[in-house]
């Protein structure tokens, strides 16, 4: 008998719910007793490979395949991405928010994408300016996309990016997650903030029951956002090796371990001077640096 491959988006006791990844179809799997004697549980994200017998009520998992990765605030294997929602206008997002954010995900070694939803909502010229500067200062160093749920702008490029991958999400709340899913799938049909209560995750619980699978492929985790945002195990030292535009001029600093602060002949600083280098997320570099330092690096 041959063995099929899904995605576990569910664990409880002995069973799984999962996707298969060729149909799509949902089935709920047995998990034998060899796993549990083997201290072996899978997680949401896993994937494996089960038979199922015709006629059968359950499938059977057969194997749990190794995992990429494994994140433990939210508990899911085998991310491909993050996609963190912000807004420009209502409400308004403070960048050094989003910098430490892209700081994490780094660290975590995951693919990041920013969508900047509700732009409809940006009329004056100054407004439209801010816009302009998050895009440009963001998109040198990851993939941005501007969104506006009501006039269906940027859906298609949201839809295409998460098709075929797990994705967890990020946000501050009042960004519009729940309307922008909707309207990337209108089959999950959730209702404003209901995407925590469709995860089954209270409001201090910090791992998940169940992904969320679009219709169109690809399968979605909702995490806490910004407040429990935990920047754990930074470094002083190394802070500058998460700000990715320093790299090209890095190797023309006059020091090796230049740190871009104080050190005469640094590059970096030329190049915020230049403009070349944001000017705002340089000083929330210098920000983050000060906060670390005088935290004796142990909070980080």
């Amino acid at each position: 008998m041959s063995w099929e491959k899904a995605v576990v988006i569910r664990f409880h006791s002995n069973m799984v719910s999962a996707v298969d990844i060729q149909t799509n179809k949902r089935l709920e799997c047995v998990l034998p007793g060899k796993f549990k004697q083997q201290r072996i549980r899978p997680v949401v994200g896993d994937y494996i490979e089960y038979s199922c017998e015709a006629n059968a009520e359950y499938a059977k998992v057969e194997n749990i395949l190794p995992r990429k990765n494994e994140l433990y605030r939210p508990k899911i294997a085998n991310v491909d991405q993050v996609v963190l929602i912000t807004t420009v206008k209502n409400p308004p997002v403070d960048n050094i928010i989003v910098d430490k954010f892209l700081m994490q995900v780094q660290k975590q070694r995951l693919d990041c994408v920013i969508v900047v939803n509700k732009i409809d909502l940006l009329q004056t010229v100054q407004e439209k300016e801010l816009l302009d500067k998050f895009v440009a200062t963001y998109s040198k160093i990851l993939k941005v996309i501007t969104v506006s749920v009501k006039q269906d702008i940027g859906i298609e490029e949201v839809r295409s990016t998460l098709c075929g991958k797990i994705t967890t999400t990020a946000g501050m709340s009042g960004v519009g997650k729940s309307s922008l899913i909707n309207k990337l799938d209108s089959t999950l049909n959730l209702k404003v903030n209901e995407i925590s209560d469709r995860l089954k995750r209270g409001r201090h619980t910090t791992t998940f029951s169940e992904l969320i699978a679009f219709s169109f492929g690809g399968f979605l985790a909702d995490t806490p956002g910004f407040a429990n945002l935990e920047l754990r195990n930074f470094e002083c030292a190394t802070l500058k090796d998460f700000f990715p535009e320093f790299r090209i001029y890095e190797p023309y600093c006059a020091f090796n371990d230049c740190i871009h602060i104080n050190e005469p002949g640094c590059a970096v600083k030329q190049a915020v001077q230049e403009k070349e280098i944001s000017s705002e997320r340089y000083n929330n570099y210098l920000s983050i640096y000060k906060e670390i330092k005088e935290s004796g690096e142990k909070k980080w």
